[in-house]
């Protein structure tokens, strides 16, 4: 079979782009090695934002667009996307008042017209925000997104799929033949499949598959690490906290989970994409920044959870890592038969990256392109008011709870009433797997998500496995195993 592209990655970049391909009306197929969103795009500080650290760089045109793209997708998923209020304390701060003042005011008026507040000075009146900081009532609040990372992943290749993406997962490029008109690739599925043009969207991987590919190019990445830990919940209130730090690189503390606190992030230049495990001294690093800023002093022994996930950086030359561009750069080859190679890229960017992406891809295609996904939602985002959604979704299905009606409003938006129709009580959604998690959601899961392993669906389906004892785990991969036999037989 040929296809106008191959897509090589399932994580944000390659989604986002086979979500703009499909709805272009080019035939995609995307292989991913893994799961969808299996590395970076499910281990990052999942912030939909414009970078406002990066004004000290200069990016003006990355955090412009980054808005932007802050201000679309908040549009086009309300259930995966929700605003957040940042407070950001002025302790330890290596930039004077005036500065950190005059970079927010920057960072409102590169937003434009935002549906979010504008930043402002803390106040007496903010005592509930500020009582647990060293600082008192002195900084700042300013406004971002948080997101499901990936779930908005996830929800890329749901749309591309609808509009005729194959989506194959635990699938790998074993080798490809490039010839003057197309490429010929062979799959660990033992499939040989022909393309018009490959996409490498591989993120740490890139370069190691050009290499693999043989394709020469003098575009580096540097790998640089970013890990978080969580702790049970410290923060009274929904606000996140940006604290700044002595050697100039700042810190989130954003609650998580309901009931915990995610702190992240590190830079830690590594060597290679599998070196993505946190080291003690980045835990020791994040329970120190907490602890410079708020009135409790936080222990590495209260970690319950981390993760790590490696950024492929764009290689600029600068010397340090927080100083490295997040731009991202497309390399497109046509000696042959074309390849565009993705280098860098973040979460907040992957639907403006996608549609560079295919501007650049539609000529040698010899394909008109279109912008379809400026003003599309994503599956599920039809919600103009997602706190009334959430009412219908408690008034409609009774059954569900508070705290899982929420969870699986945000999870699925609009495509709930898809997955529980005709269901009309919580016996009817099947047995009950642990956390809230019930068969008819885990079938969904593997039905209509890609969802292949036990830690596809507690680890990044969702995030239930944090809230499952090890007794519940153990009895969920279990279940699991029998479902998936007994439909292999079906």
């Amino acid at each position: 079979m040929t296809y106008d592209l191959l897509i090589i990655g399932g994580g944000i970049n390659g989604c986002a782009i086979a979500r703009e391909a499909a709805l272009n009306g080019l035939k995609v197929l995307l292989v991913e090695k893994d799961d969808l969103a299996s590395h970076t795009s499910s281990a990052s500080t999942k912030l939909i934002h414009g970078g406002l650290r990066y004004l000290e760089y200069y990016e003006f045109k990355l955090v412009r667009e980054a808005l932007a793209e802050r201000e679309r997708l908040l549009k086009a998923a309300p259930h995966l996307i929700h605003p957040l209020e940042f407070v950001l304390p002025h302790e330890n701060a290596v930039r004077p008042w005036w500065m950190v003042r005059a970079g927010l005011w920057l960072y409102d008026l590169l937003a434009g017209k935002s549906s979010l507040p504008r930043s402002r000075s803390l106040t007496k009146k903010d005592s509930f925000i500020t009582r647990d900081l060293r600082t008192g009532n002195k900084g700042f609040v300013y406004w971002d997104a948080w997101v499901d990372d990936a779930r908005l992943t996830l929800h890329n290749a749901i749309d591309a799929a609808e509009h005729g993406a194959e989506i194959v997962t635990r699938t790998a490029v074993e080798s490809a033949e490039r010839s003057a008109t197309g490429w010929a690739a062979k799959l660990s599925d033992n499939r040989t499949v022909e393309a018009r043009a490959v996409v490498n969207a591989t993120g740490p991987w890139v370069v190691e598959t050009l290499q693999m590919l043989n394709v020469a190019s003098d575009s580096r990445v540097r790998l640089v690490k970013g890990s978080h830990i969580v702790v049970p919940r410290l923060i009274a209130g929904k606000q996140a906290y940006i604290l700044q730090q002595p050697d100039g690189r700042i810190v989130f503390a954003i609650n998580y989970q309901g009931d915990h606190t995610m702190i992240g992030t590190t830079d830690v230049p590594v060597e290679r994409p599998e070196d993505a495990e946190i080291e003690a001294g980045e835990i020791e690093y994040l329970c120190d920044a907490v602890s410079r800023h708020f009135r409790f002093t936080l222990t590495p022994d209260k970690v319950v959870d981390n993760w790590s996930g490696v950024r492929p950086l764009y290689d600029d030359g600068a010397a340090d890592a927080k100083a490295v561009t997040r731009e991202y750069v497309l390399e497109l080859d046509t000696d042959a038969a074309p390849i565009l190679s993705v280098f860098g890229g973040k979460i907040t960017t992957g639907r403006a990256l996608a549609e560079d992406a295919l501007a650049k891809l539609g000529p040698v295609l010899d394909i008109k392109v279109h912008h379809p996904t400026r003003g599309r939602v994503l599956p599920g985002g039809a919600i103009a008011d997602f706190d009334h959604f959430v009412e219908q979704v408690r008034v409609r299905w009774p059954f569900l709870g508070d705290s899982r009606s929420l969870r699986m409003a945000e999870a699925y938006g609009t495509r709930l009433a898809e997955m529980l129709d005709g269901v009309d009580s919580e016996a009817a959604m099947g047995k009950e797997l642990g956390a809230g998690l019930t068969e008819i959601e885990a079938r969904w899961m593997r039905t209509r998500e890609w969802a292949k392993t036990p830690r596809d669906i507690l680890l990044r389906r969702s995030k239930l496995g944090m809230h499952m004892t090890d007794e519940q785990v153990s009895a969920f991969v279990k279940w699991w195993t029998e479902f998936v036999h007994a439909s292999a037989a079906a």
